[in-house]
């Protein structure tokens, strides 16, 4: 493995795979660089939160922080290292130990555990990078709010199983879109707010810490989490995994969310829909003429993705003991994948959402692809009054059918019935006109703030 780049990834981990992240803010937040960090954070503070309760000399925790720094460390040589412990902290502590020197070396890492360490610095890392996305839900939430307020009442065929059904507005589906991804934001908002520490010794009693000369360690967890700006752990946590499980799942639903607007993207710009099209698409490397929705197509692959990954993290939830084998190993990989999958998507999807064009004139012009049947359900509301409900929905099948066979509207055919002849089906019959509530539900949705 190469020495780490400047964008925080190392020279094997440029995403040559992951187009939907690389280059994105959140690689860099995740990137092994930024774990480093995030690890030398966990192991500063600890001797920190230490000397600040008396446990530690303050020349001790100023000695450590002069030393945790990420440039001088190797992580080639670290991530060989791991393989003999089977985590990276036992090897960073022995390079972080030689570096503060003989003096305070004995305060590095002082009465925590591996675990304490790995999980602490993937929540510092979580919570950078859910900053990250929090800001991208932010751009694209303002850009749907906008779509939906200027197409608040530009008719579009509702779609259903595939097929035309009635008709609805733009306006509604860009407000729906923004109501899932606030849904997303919420939730990712609060389990940020609760990232926590991790701090416990080896079997998560803070025996050591008692061993080492402390009177009362009850409060050091808290000190600890202070120094971190992470919330302090009601207990260790080594074994009752409630913030991994929750960082996963409010992850797969943004992912989800994401993807539930890129789905509709992907599905109205195809060449023969083309109601929408991206700002710029991207390139082929056959065919000069295609444009492809390539933000949606990356959001869509990380919402496949994302369930998997989540999955494997609540399955990492059954945890043995008071430190588990292999279960907690099993989720640092895959949490990850998630967050750098999310920030990639949320940084794609407020692209998308600002650029996004919108083509009413093409939306118009579909209305009419049924030949009016769009609106039949309508007509058969309208017109059982006159026929009854029976009479009614017959006729309309009948006439429904000769719509296709003989290519003609179905305000031209119903005008020709006899039956009709004193019923008026002007407004009954224009597409236009049947969008219900669409705009009143589309202001409601856009109040939420």
């Amino acid at each position: 493995m190469r020495s780490a780049d400047a964008d925080g990834t190392t020279g094997y981990e440029v995403g040559l795979l992951g187009p939907g992240w690389a280059g994105s803010p959140a690689a860099a937040a995740t990137g092994d660089t930024a774990f480093l960090r995030a690890l030398l954070a966990a192991e500063t503070a600890l001797t920190q939160a230490q000397a600040a309760l008396g446990l530690a000399p303050a020349k001790a925790a100023a000695a450590v922080r002069g030393a945790a720094d990420p440039g001088h460390f190797d992580l080639a040589f670290l991530a060989g290292q791991a393989r003999g412990g089977g985590n990276p902290v036992i090897p960073l502590v022995a390079e972080l130990t030689r570096a503060v020197g003989a003096e305070h070396g004995s305060y590095v890492h002082r009465g925590a555990t591996s675990q304490d360490i790995m999980d602490t610095a993937m929540m510092l890392v979580a919570a950078r990078t859910l900053d990250i996305i929090l800001a991208d839900l932010g751009r694209t939430e303002r850009a749907l709010a906008r779509l939906a307020v200027e197409h608040r009442d530009t008719p579009m065929p509702g779609r259903t199983l595939t097929q035309h059904a009635v008709p609805t507005t733009f306006g509604l589906k860009a407000a729906g879109w923004r109501s899932l991804l606030l849904d997303a934001r919420d939730r990712v908002a609060a389990v940020r707010e609760g990232l926590p520490a991790q701090l416990g010794g080896a079997a998560g009693t803070l025996a050591a810490f008692t061993a080492y000369g402390a009177d009362d360690a009850i409060d050091l967890p808290a000190a600890y989490a202070r120094e971190l700006g992470l919330r302090e752990p009601s207990l260790p946590w080594h074994t009752l995994r409630t913030p991994i499980a929750d960082l996963s799942g409010c992850l797969a639903f943004t992912a989800g969310a994401l993807g539930k607007l890129a789905t509709d993207v992907l599905t109205l710009s195809r060449t023969e829909i083309s109601e929408v099209a991206e700002a710029s698409g991207g390139g082929s490397s056959a065919m000069p003429h295609k444009a492809n929705p390539v933000r949606s197509t990356l959001i869509a692959a990380a919402a496949r993705r994302a369930p998997q990954l989540a999955a494997t993290l609540y399955g990492a939830m059954a945890a043995e003991d008071e430190r588990p084998a292999g279960a907690w190993h099993a989720e640092w990989e895959p949490l990850r994948d998630l967050l750098r999958l999310v920030g990639g998507a949320a940084r794609d999807a407020a692209e998308l959402a600002e650029g996004l064009r919108v083509h009413p004139e093409v939306m118009r012009e579909h209305l009419g692809l049924t030949h009016g049947l769009i609106v039949s359900e309508r007509l058969s509301a309208e017109l059982a009054p006159a026929l009854g409900r029976d009479r009614a929905k017959e006729l309309l099948t009948e006439v429904a059918k000769r719509t296709y066979t003989e290519g003609r509207p179905l305000a031209e055919l119903l005008a020709e019935e006899p039956e009709l002849a004193d019923v008026d089906l002007g407004e009954p019959t224009d597409p236009t006109r049947y969008t219900g509530y669409a705009g009143a539900l589309t202001d409601r949705a856009l109040e939420r703030r």
